[in-house]
């Protein structure tokens, strides 16, 4: 078996955690889902995915070309001040994030919708 890493388009990984407020879940989802497509619309997001753990954390993976692009897109302030606002009152605790390092990929694209 041959191993190929290209970390060239790998990008730049963060894994965000967070436990959310009882029957704040779908106001979390939508307001989350608004923020990423603006990220990866407006400022370079390679894109994100949202997944509910069985541990009841919620996760979301993003990509991004490179850790300055990330810090260069988040320096410019919220993309959608309003759907910033609704996920943060949805989230009753948020972890520290984990940088994560690509080493190989073999995740296909879920297709153009939620």
């Amino acid at each position: 078996m041959n191993a190929k890493h290209d970390s060239s388009t790998s990008g730049f990984a963060v894994l965000y955690r967070w436990r959310l407020h009882p029957g704040l879940e779908d106001s979390f989802v939508q307001a989350w889902y608004r923020v990423s497509e603006r990220l990866r619309s407006e400022r370079g997001s390679l894109g994100s995915r949202l997944h509910r753990g069985t541990d009841g954390l919620w996760y979301s993976y993003a990509q991004w070309p490179s850790a300055q692009a990330r810090d260069d897109a988040f320096s410019l302030g919220a993309v959608d001040a309003q759907a910033s606002e609704q996920m943060s009152r949805a989230i009753a605790e948020r972890l520290p994030e984990i940088v994560l390092e690509p080493v190989a990929d073999l995740l296909l694209p879920m297709g153009g919708g939620r």
